[in-house]
This record gives C-alpha cells, sequence and structure tokens, in this order.
C-alpha cells in the first residue's frame, strides 16, 4: 500500500511540475478578448455631436443613458456618496477648451459597466481628423484603501479643489464601483511641465472595485496609474501611450493579469517611456515606511513594440525602484532595450534583489537583460536572476510570437498556435 502511495505522489509531483512548465506566456483566451469592444484606429471614428452638457458637481444618484452624447465639461465632481451610473454604448466627450475631467471623489462609485458588443466611451470632443493626446483630461478615482503616505491621507497634484482632493485610509476592501468593457481614448492632459493627467488615475481604490477591459488609447501621459490602494486588474489595454503604461506607487497592492500594453516609438515622451515603471515611493521623507511597499503581481502580460528596429525614444520594459516586489510571470515581452533596468540604489544584494522575480517570460528582440542603473552591478544580478528563472530569450519577428499582430486590422495579440515556446507546449 505503501509503495503504491508512493508511486502516485512521485506521478502526481510529475504531473504538476510538467503543468507548471506548459503555463501559455503572454495575454490567453479561449478566444481574442480585444474583438468587438476595442478601437485601435479612433481616430478614424465619427462620434455624434454632443446633446447634453455635464458640468460642476454631482452630488446625487444620477444615470447617464445610451441615447444621449455627453460632454464633459471643466472638472465634474461626483460627491456626498452619489452614484453614476453609465449606460452601455453611452459616449462622453471630452470638452479639449476646458480640460474636461471626471472625479469619482472619496466615498462616491462609478458604475460604468459596458458590453463587449456596446462599449463605453470616453473620447475627445474635437473632429475625428484633429483629434490628439491630450484633447481633455481623463477618469480620476479617489478611494479610501491604504497609501503608505505618511498621515495616511494624500492629494493628487491635478489642481483639484481642496475639499475634494483627498485619498487614502484604512480599508483595503473600499469600493468605488465598476469600470468595465469602457475606452478612454484622447486623454492626459498636460496642466504644466510637472503636472499631467492620466488616461485612468486610480488614488487609493479598493479591491471591490471592479476592473476589467478597459483600452486606454493616446494618451498624454501614462495609461493607468494607481496611487497606492488594493486591486485586482484583468484584461487591460494601454494603447500608444505617451508615457508610461502601468505606473504604480505609493504602497500600490496590485494583481494585474491577461493585460498589454502596444507601444509605438513615436508615441513616447521625451524622457522615456515604459510599460511598466514601479516604485514604493517618490521621497523617503513624505513615506511611513511602517507601511506596506508597493508589491506588483503581474501574470500573463504582453508587452510589445510595434516598431521592431527600435527607433524612437521607447526603452526598457520595465523599470523598478528600491524597496519595491515585483513579479512577472507567464508573459512576452518583445522589442525593448534592454528587458528590464533596476534602479541603481536597489544594489547587487540578495535581500533587494529577492523582491523581484522574473519567470516563465518569453523576451524577444530585446537590446539586453535584467540590468541595472549601476554598471557594476549587472553580473551579480545576471548571476542571481538568469539561472533556472525559465527566461526564453528569442530573435523572431511579431509576426511569428502573435496569432495576428497587424494593428491595422483586427489585431490578436495571443501567443501564435505555431510557435510552442509561447502556448506553452
Amino acid at each position: 500500500m505503501k509503495t503504491k502511495l508512493h508511486i502516485a505522489l512521485i506521478i502526481f509531483t510529475i504531473s504538476f511540475f510538467a503543468h507548471a512548465q506548459q503555463q501559455p506566456k503572454g495575454i490567453i483566451g479561449t478566444n481574442n478578448w480585444m474583438n468587438n469592444w476595442t478601437n485601435f484606429n479612433p481616430a478614424k471614428t465619427e462620434y455624434n455631436e454632443a446633446t447634453n452638457i455635464i458640468a460642476g458637481t454631482i452630488d446625487k444618484d444620477t444615470r447617464l443613458v445610451k441615447r444621449n452624447t455627453y460632454q464633459l465639461v471643466g472638472v465634474v465632481y461626483v460627491t456626498n456618496n452619489a452614484v453614476l451610473t453609465i449606460e452601455p454604448g453611452t459616449v462622453i466627450r471630452g470638452d479639449d477648451k476646458t480640460c474636461g475631467t471626471l472625479v469619482i471623489t472619496n466615498g462616491a462609485k462609478i458604475l460604468a459597466e459596458g458590453l463587449e458588443t456596446d462599449p463605453i466611451v470616453f473620447t475627445s470632443n474635437k473632429e475625428k481628423t484633429i483629434r490628439k493626446p491630450g484633447d481633455w483630461g481623463g477618469i480620476i478615482v479617489l478611494g479610501k484603501a491604504p497609501i503608505n503616505s505618511l498621515g495616511g491621507v494624500h492629494t493628487l497634484p491635478f489642481d483639484l479643489e481642496a475639499n475634494l482632493n483627498h485619498y487614502g485610509g484604512q480599508d483595503a476592501e473600499d469600493n468605488s464601483g465598476i469600470l468595465k468593457y469602457v475606452r478612454i481614448e484622447y486623454a492626459g492632459r498636460k496642466l504644466s511641465s510637472t503636472k499631467e493627467l492620466n488616461g485612468l488615475s486610480l488614488a487609493g481604490v479598493g479591491r471591490k472595485t471592479q476592473l476589467s477591459n478597459i483600452q486606454i488609447s493616446f494618451s498624454n501621459d501614462d495609461s493607468f496609474e494607481c496611487y497606492g490602494g488594493d486591486l485586482n486588474m484583468t484584461n487591460l489595454i494601454s494603447y500608444r501611450t505617451t508615457d508610461d503604461d502601468f505606473d504604480f506607487t505609493q504602497g500600490a497592492q496590485i494583481n494585474i493579469s491577461n493585460s498589454i500594453a502596444v507601444r509605438h516609438p513615436f508615441s513616447s515622451d521625451i524622457s522615456g517611456s515604459r510599460c511598466f515603471e514601479v516604485d514604493s515611493y517618490e521621497k523617503v521623507a513624505t513615506t511611513d515606511m511602517t507601511k506596506k511597499m508597493t508589491k506588483i503581481n503581474a501574470n500573463n502580460i504582453t508587452l510589445v513594440n510595434l516598431e521592431e528596429n527600435n527607433q524612437g525614444l521607447v526603452r526598457e520594459s520595465i523599470f523598478v525602484r528600491e524597496n519595491t516586489f515585483f513579479n512577472l510571470s507567464n508573459s512576452i515581452v518583445s522589442g525593448f532595450a534592454p528587458f528590464v533596468l533596476l534602479e541603481g540604489a536597489i544594489g547587487n544584494g540578495d535581500v533587494n534583489l529577492s523582491k523581484m522575480s522574473f519567470k516563465n517570460t518569453i523576451v524577444n528582440n530585446c537590446n539586453g537583460g535584467i540590468t541595472s542603473e549601476s554598471a557594476s552591478s549587472n553580473d551579480s544580478i545576471q548571476n542571481y536572476y538568469n539561472p533556472n528563472s525559465g527566461l526564453e530569450y528569442t530573435k523572431m519577428k511579431n509576426t511569428e510570437l502573435f496569432a495576428t499582430p497587424n494593428i491595422k486590422g483586427n489585431p490578436d495579440f495571443r501567443a501564435s498556435t505555431n510557435n510552442t515556446i509561447a502556448i506553452g507546449n
């Protein structure tokens, strides 16, 4: 009996590790989940003229309906624990002259639950021939989940009303609503040389908030930025943002899965742009070091630079600063220089390097692997990460790596079924 149990245990162990080795890489799905609701060429989409104006403060439950097209004028605050509900198929156009911006304040909610066949769209109010990144502000959600700033509460540097501009707290389960099957196009207005709005800013947002199937295109700063908070995020798309695709700071605790950043080298900031920029704080002096540092678990992620000869200003795909936890697994990264850059302050000690892991990932056409700003640390870093990490360094065209990476058609960035490395067989 003991022999049979021993054999069964061995078989189970072998099966478990075999399955672990066969985890598919990059974004996954039985079907191409980017079909129907996305738009990779919004400059050619004609939206209806606005029939209704949204301005000022929304302090009671309000519903936006599909039959109307709305113009978002100035900074619109949802306050007083009100719920803003948006029907599937509704179009909201941000006013360029007044920098239309939607702010869901602490305690309020947004229920924007579109459908795969009828997404909710936030876009520019300009004519299709003259739309450009930064035409309007974007969406800001302020919640009550923990951040690691001193005092546990902070404000955003976006010139918002002082009595409404606060986020953070003790409720990791806080619920700011739903964003699902939503597109955000041409947002990210630069307010000054040092202040830039993002496509979607999530500040102290709690884990009961539902965030999935969101496409942010042509943002003039970051697509998704999280300031602290505790979130599960899935099926996110960042396309041709000017700055970073996913930016996490202030002790953000994030699980992000089945998501993709598609970069173009001529949609980049002069300072350089990354898919992931991850840090725990801007300054130690303003941080409560007893609180959680930023921790990001990124699984089944695809990061791709469409221009395979590294033109423009696209740099590393991932930049990680000191005292930050970052785990990337089952992913595909293609066309960056290098794959990962670590802040020099991280050093090469095992205690610091163990906060980050990079596993079961294809690193394709990247000019460099996991490197440091401090060149003297690179040998130790290579010795620490590369043995047994499951990183596959390859030299393939995007057309070989992905099913249908033609962005002008109906793109499918799942791993090509002809590529046994990518699909995990």
